[in-house]
């Protein structure tokens, strides 16, 4: 039988849970899936024989995410258009472990970087989060994921490699990515191509993620030229009652575009050397669910 004592454990710890599943995932859904997976393992463990809750809780969840991963990949390869992770607000709360760097940790939850996490094997991807982002010793990993040390360790070095070759420079500022963010809505709603344009990187890249259920490019939009005409030839023909907000999503600013209080379009900008290099474009209704509804 459950006892109070047991729940309490598990939702102490669930914070940790869920930002190791989404970080594994990049769908605030399949997380939650895992989450109440490792939420029924719990509930049967024998919590006498549990030393630490936290270790064992992590591993179960961990070894959930990578099963869950590898059924997901081979559907996400049928996927209509760019697939982008699904953005979710920024709210740590516990579970920023002591040991993590808080830079290292938000920067972990960006699309940029979760993007870059796509082409990861599941097991690469789990050592990639647990070591980066969560600041597990290898010792750990290695028992979480029943490998040895010295295996861990060169799958933690050729997971770090491939997402810092490939990974952008970030804007961390908060100010100045915000006013970027602003100025971009203001070129891009006010038919401010020459504007807009100044903005842009010279190589920006636009990406829209549409699943196929709403209208957003199904190919890559490349260079300042296009992309910035793109955006100022959408913007012409809103949708009805089409408003704008900022929120704070994948640790950074996002605009939020809302039909009543139905969210429809999340912009996120990824900034390098004060120029916009990458536009991530939100539009699958599936993948907005967990965006806050109000400004």
């Amino acid at each position: 039988m459950l006892t109070d004592t047991a729940t309490d454990v598990f939702e102490e710890h669930r914070p940790v849970l869920q930002g190791v599943a989404y970080r594994m995932l990049g769908r605030v859904a399949d997380a939650e899936d895992v989450v109440q997976e490792a939420w029924l393992r719990w509930s049967a463990a024998d919590h006498d024989t549990v030393r630490e809750p936290r270790a064992y809780l992590v591993r179960v969840t961990t070894r959930l995410a990578i099963d869950r991963l590898r059924q997901v990949q081979a559907r996400r390869e049928a996927y209509v258009g760019p697939w982008l992770p699904e953005p979710v607000a920024t709210d740590f709360g516990g579970a920023v472990p002591d040991t993590a760097d808080r830079a290292v940790f938000t920067e972990s939850v960006t699309l940029a970087v979760l993007v870059v996490m796509e082409s990861l094997s599941p097991l690469e991807r789990a050592v990639f989060v647990l070591r980066e982002a969560f600041g597990y010793p290898y010792a750990e990993i290695a028992s979480v994921l029943e490998r040895g040390e010295a295996a861990v360790r060169q799958l933690a070095g050729r997971a770090r490699r491939h997402v810092e070759e490939r990974k952008p420079r970030f804007e961390v500022n908060p100010e100045r990515q915000r006013d970027l963010t602003e100025r971009f809505l203001a070129a891009a709603a006010g038919d401010d191509l020459q504007g807009l344009i100044g903005l842009l990187a010279e190589d920006v890249r636009l990406v829209g993620d549409s699943g196929g259920k709403a209208k957003a490019p199904l190919r890559v939009i490349e260079t300042a030229d296009k992309v910035g005409r793109f955006l100022v030839g959408i913007s012409k023909a809103p949708a009805a009652d089409l408003r704008f907000g900022f929120a704070e999503l994948n640790g950074g600013v996002a605009l939020v575009g809302r039909v009543g209080d139905r969210v429809d379009t999340v912009f996120q900008l990824d900034v390098v050397d004060g120029r916009i290099q990458t536009i991530y474009v939100v539009r699958n209704p599936d993948k907005l669910a967990a965006v806050p509804s109000a400004a």
